[in-house]
């Protein structure tokens, strides 16, 4: 394809647009690029993508699955936010920086998979504030820092296991987190921040 680049809000709000095939000579999709597509129901990212910018996918309010196949991807603040439909997303990525709010008030996510083990992941804000069904995230082997507020308000979530590779829990990181009942926390961890488990019900362990 002759296409290498597609610009900011190129597709936005295009409400009949049910599909879309992203040529592997783009290397990254642009802010509001196809926020507001609310028909917009299913894509696939092509491993040439490196870059999601911010609110790239905004209200795509039919979008139901997610499938990242770049080695190495930066996502941006609220680059899914309210994609109300979206129940899945499968990351095949090795190396990950989530912005704030990616996946905020995606209502019907309840399964993210990293099916990369090596993946370094770096966490914003806020990632899955209000997604009533996500209720356990599995996180790769390597990831060493877990964010300031990285699971803010994600307050379905009832279990976590951290791997034994994190060493810092940032500042807030499971505030809010009010169905929690088991987390798992190795020895590996030397530095738990302030506010890490603010505003939770009582824990097991």
């Amino acid at each position: 394809s002759s296409v290498t680049s597609i610009e900011g809000y190129a597709f936005s709000d295009c409400i009949s647009l049910t599909q879309i095939s992203i040529p592997s000579s783009i290397t990254s999709i642009d802010h509001f690029t196809f926020s507001g597509c609310k028909s917009l129901t299913e894509i696939t990212i092509p491993s040439s993508i490196t870059k999601i910018e911010e609110n790239a996918f905004y209200i795509c309010q039919s979008l139901k699955e997610i499938i990242i196949t770049s080695p190495v991807i930066s996502i941006g603040k609220s680059a899914f936010a309210i994609c109300q439909s979206l129940a899945q997303v499968i990351l095949y990525s090795s190396i990950i920086s989530f912005g704030d709010d990616v996946f905020y008030r995606c209502s019907s996510l309840s399964k993210i998979s990293f099916e990369n083990q090596s993946s370094k992941i770096s966490f914003g804000k806020n990632q899955f504030s209000e997604c009533p069904l996500l209720t356990q995230i599995s996180l790769p082997s390597s990831i060493t820092t877990i964010s300031t507020q990285a699971f803010c308000r994600l307050s379905t979530l009832t279990r976590l296991i951290i791997p034994s590779s994190v060493n810092l829990i940032g500042v807030g990181a499971f505030s809010g987190c009010k169905s929690l009942t088991q987390i798992s926390i190795p020895s590996s961890v030397t530095s738990v921040e302030k506010e890490t488990f603010f505003w939770m019900f009582i824990i097991n362990k």
